[in-house]
């Protein structure tokens, strides 16, 4: 039945720790959404970016597992071992998904973070569904309030970039992910070290989710405008993001939404990337503590 848990697959800790368990909900529309739930202690829900999947959180998984804290992360619907509707592959839609799941493991007093798209999602679900659960925000490399370019908005990135990323996901997604690590991670950048790890693992993440799925996105993480979404987070939020990030520039996101919302930090990373929760996971996993605790 819709909001139920369904446990698909459950593996056991044998440390007398609390099971870790892998498990899905079904939404109100009949789509799983898988989930993992590890741990226990004040909840913390990671919110992963496009394509990607809930995997892209394991450093942070573990380390706040380990440092007492009941650790969620979920892949949206379309990416991941989530379901793969042809319809609803937008932001209301992930927003309401993540609604569902938070009431279905009934989490208060919640730590919402959220990455790139996961960071549209967040806010977003914060717009519709208010700030009655959360406790705090953290949003890393998050995509508002806008990432198009547009006459209010010349930070931005011109559409024109986003049909490309529609047209090599619709073409070629597979060499398209694989090239698309190279700005994610900086790699580009001089002295960058490369890390095949990285490049495997984000292609891995993305093919396993759903091409329609992924097609879909690019227009929720590129044109929807969370402004006013925004403007109604009340608890304290922490931005950080670097400021030498190819995949949503500072300029756009960051550094606009640290003045929109009403009781935000700002944390810049010098020469940061895109994916700097795992390039630099060890001063991320400390900053982030350092602020929920």
């Amino acid at each position: 039945m819709p909001g139920l848990v369904h446990s698909k697959s459950t593996t056991t800790a044998t440390n007398g720790a609390n099971p870790m368990t892998a498990n899905f909900i079904e939404t109100k529309d009949g789509t799983k959404i898988f989930y993992k739930d590890w741990g226990t202690g004040q909840p913390i829900l990671f919110s992963h970016g496009w394509p990607l999947s809930a995997d892209a959180w394991d450093a942070q998984m573990l380390f706040f597992g380990q440092n007492g804290f009941r650790v969620i992360a979920h892949d949206r619907r379309g990416h991941g071992r989530s379901d793969q509707p042809w319809q609803g592959n937008n932001m209301d839609q992930y927003a309401d998904d993540l609604a569902e799941l938070i009431e279905t493991l009934d989490l208060k007093n919640l730590i919402m973070i959220g990455h790139s798209t996961g960071g549209g999602e967040v806010v977003h679900y914060i717009g519709r569904h208010g700030n009655a659960r959360v406790a705090k925000v953290v949003l890393v490399g998050a995509v508002p309030p806008l990432m198009l370019k547009t006459a209010n908005n010349p930070e931005g990135t011109p559409i024109e970039v986003f049909d490309g990323i529609r047209k090599g996901t619709a073409l070629d997604r597979s060499q398209f992910f694989k090239d698309l690590t190279t700005p994610f991670y900086g790699f580009n950048r001089e002295g960058a070290k490369d890390n095949q790890g990285f490049r495997d693992t984000f292609w891995l993440q993305g093919m396993l989710g759903s091409i329609k799925g992924h097609y879909d996105c690019i227009h929720e993480f590129s044109e929807v405008d969370y402004t006013d979404d925004l403007k109604k987070i009340e608890c304290p939020t922490l931005i950080i993001h670097g400021d030498d990030d190819q995949i949503v520039p500072i300029a756009a996101s960051a550094e606009k939404s640290a003045k929109i919302v009403k009781n935000a930090t700002l944390k810049v990373y010098k020469g940061g990337q895109h994916g700097l929760a795992q390039l630099e996971a060890e001063k991320f996993n400390a900053d982030v503590l350092a602020f929920i605790s």
